[in-house]
């Protein structure tokens, strides 16, 4: 059989179809079944039924429609039947009927649209909801190889393909079988299995030359997409880092980067549209020579008197007729395996295994104290690098440990060990004699507050944002916490009060005012455990001072974990460890831990050397904050 693919696509096709592609497809195809066809909703079985009887009403009336314009013609030439029901029908008559069918066969798809959209529409929903759902599941492991960018136009890519398969695939190729076959049987039966020959032959060459051009065109789109997502992730990237690119003067060579990433995607876009006019071009060639074909035949039958100019026309209609979904197909199949590609992407997506999950049975999370304790934990992001080495600590009920080290030592991890961000590797970790992998994750975090180094906010109110600890909080609640945290008066003062938008990620706000935004937000959520990540590390002298202050009120009651930098803000813990290399070298209480004249009094020696020279020196360096929250928003928003 004639191959019409190009010879260059035949070095290009191996490398751009994977095997197992197709079953892949196939898989791809059945997880969508379950959205068309859901249990337990009959509501939407009953219009899937509906849309389908629309559909064969709507072929029944379009392949009868062309016999209409025969009878019409042949009753203007003078060769209509002169027996039976015809010998009254005129050709006026005729040619109205045959308009109606036309309409009738429009009427019946338009409605078959109505009815199918509200399913269609449903399953995108479903779909992109799951989607969400499991992506907030995934590991914070997971989220920190991937690139937010990339990540959300896949997402934006597969929900789009959803909607076009459904769409299309249930109500276009199937449709255009049963038109296909249907016009192949009427030509055998009318004029003769040579024109049933005619055209299935171009038919099968027309659906070979768009399969196999089609293939290639898919792994040229593949590789545009690939280029379309980096490009994507670099102006994301690009724009979240803005002051960044500013402190640098980095316009020209972020445009550079970009413009480098957007030139690939130029030359697979070219590639791509060139493909696409040589498959227009062959579709065309090898349509155009069936209905030719078809059509001379069919002018010989008139000039022989064996057909009728009726019959003519009827020929060319019925040509025309399956010409234009046979040029749809070429379109449909296109977007179909472009849109397998893309819903491969999003379900392979919902196929990664979230890492950290509920045990079979697991139970509710019940505080008695709020005692913590790690048991000789052992625990290291990449098995060939471990953090944490027999690590063993305990905090009392309503106590405050620190934790002090070098950076890598360990600090964060504990608290992400607490909060169930990753599961250890050795040991046990429990709160209140309760293993932490033998209780609900919800349970556990609703139990613990963060505060971390970098608060970062929503694009959204201030009111929204101290609410998000607890969103059922009354106004008054909200308010409460606000004043808890020092940050109610300044908020009272801001051109909207709480109902002031914070901007992209809070960058309204200074560090100092985040910070409080985020341990309002804590305080209104009311843990019994807390967790200091660093929280004042970022921030100047002054507003570090300020800021303590408010964390120590918050602390009271609670078992908290202070993971420090500067030694000052935790010289009244109640227990301080110092980490180094994934060990715990010291432990004790401030005065026992300067007394041992080890590690920790070295470090608190050179930071005190180094706040005497800070604050006693000259030209001590400003907060460059300013008190008039009003005039700071007016100049930014």
């Amino acid at each position: 059989m004639l191959n019409p693919t190009p010879k260059s696509s035949t070095t290009t096709m191996p490398s751009t179809a994977p095997k197992g592609e197709s079953a892949s497809s196939w898989q791809t195809i059945k997880r969508v079944g379950p959205y068309l066809w859901p249990d337990g909703e009959t509501w939407v079985k009953r219009r899937v039924v509906l849309s389908m009887m629309a559909l064969v009403a709507a072929k029944l009336v379009s392949i009868t429609t062309p016999f209409m314009y025969k009878f019409a013609v042949d009753a203007l030439t003078g060769k209509a039947p002169s027996v039976g029901l015809l010998m009254a029908v005129t050709a006026v008559g005729l040619t109205v009927a045959y308009g109606l069918a036309r309409l009738m066969s429009v009427g019946f798809g338009e409605l078959r649209d109505a009815i199918f959209v509200r399913v269609g529409q449903r399953a995108i929903r479903r779909l992109a909801i799951e989607t969400f759902t499991h992506i907030h599941q995934l590991s914070m492991r997971y989220h920190i190889t991937r690139k937010t960018g990339g990540l959300s136009r896949i997402i934006e890519r597969g929900v789009k393909g959803v909607d076009f398969l459904l769409r299309f695939m249930l109500l276009s190729i199937g449709p255009l079988i049963l038109e296909l076959t249907m016009v192949s049987i009427i030509f055998a039966v009318v004029f003769g299995w040579q024109y049933m020959v005619v055209v299935v032959t171009t038919i099968t060459l027309y659906v070979i030359f768009t399969f196999r051009i089609t293939e290639w065109r898919v792994g040229l789109r593949r590789q545009m997409n690939d280029q379309d997502t980096d490009a994507n992730q670099k102006a994301i990237d690009s724009l979240l880092n803005f002051e960044t690119v500013k402190y640098f003067g980095a316009e020209a060579r972020e445009a550079q980067r970009y413009d480098g990433a957007m030139a690939k995607y130029e030359g697979f876009a070219v590639t791509t549209g060139q493909s696409l006019a040589l498959l227009n071009m062959g579709q065309a060639v090898l349509i155009t020579s069936g209905l030719i074909i078809v059509m001379v035949m069919a002018a010989m039958g008139v000039q022989a008197g064996t057909l009728t100019v009726g019959d003519f026309v009827m020929v060319n209609a019925y040509m025309i007729q399956i010409t234009l979904p046979l040029g749809f197909l070429g379109t449909v199949y296109r977007e179909i395996r472009q849109s397998l590609v893309d819903m491969s992407q999003m379900f392979d997506l919902l196929g990664q295994p979230s890492e950290v999950n509920d045990k079979a049975g697991a139970k509710a999370l019940q505080i008695h104290g709020g005692e913590l304790i790690f048991d000789n934990v052992n625990f290291g992001y990449d098995a060939a690098r471990p953090i944490l080495k027999g690590v063993s600590l305990r905090v009392g009920p309503g106590q405050r440990i620190a934790l002090v080290g070098p950076s890598g030592s360990g600090k964060s991890t504990i608290g992400r060990l607490l909060f169930r961000f990753y599961d250890v590797t050795g040991g046990a970790i429990r709160i209140d004699g309760q293993d932490i992998r033998d209780i609900t994750q919800a349970s556990l975090h609703d139990q613990i507050g963060v505060v971390p180094q970098d608060t970062v906010l929503f694009n959204d109110t201030v009111y929204y944002n101290i609410a998000y600890g607890r969103p059922a909080a009354s106004v008054a609640e909200v308010e409460d916490a606000a004043r808890a945290a020092k940050i109610h008066d300044f908020i009272s003062r801001l051109p909207q009060g709480y109902q002031t938008t914070v901007g992209e990620r809070g960058l309204k706000l200074s560090g100092g005012e985040k910070q409080r935004v985020g341990i309002a937000r804590t305080l209104l959520k009311n843990p019994p455990i807390l967790i200091l990540d660093e929280a004042t590390s970022a921030l100047d002298t002054q507003t570090e001072r300020d800021i303590q202050d408010s964390l120590l009120e918050m602390g009271q009651g609670r078992s908290v974990i202070t993971i420090a930098h500067r030694l000052s803000t935790i010289a009244d813990a109640d227990q301080i460890l110092v980490l180094e290399d994934g060990f715990v070298t010291e432990q004790g209480t401030h005065d026992a831990l300067l007394a041992l004249n080890g590690r920790y009094a070295a470090m608190w020696a050179r930071q005190s050397a180094e706040d005497e020279t800070v604050e006693g020196g000259p030209g001590k360096p400003s907060t460059g904050t300013t008190n008039d929250p009003g005039r700071r928003f007016a100049s930014v928003i």
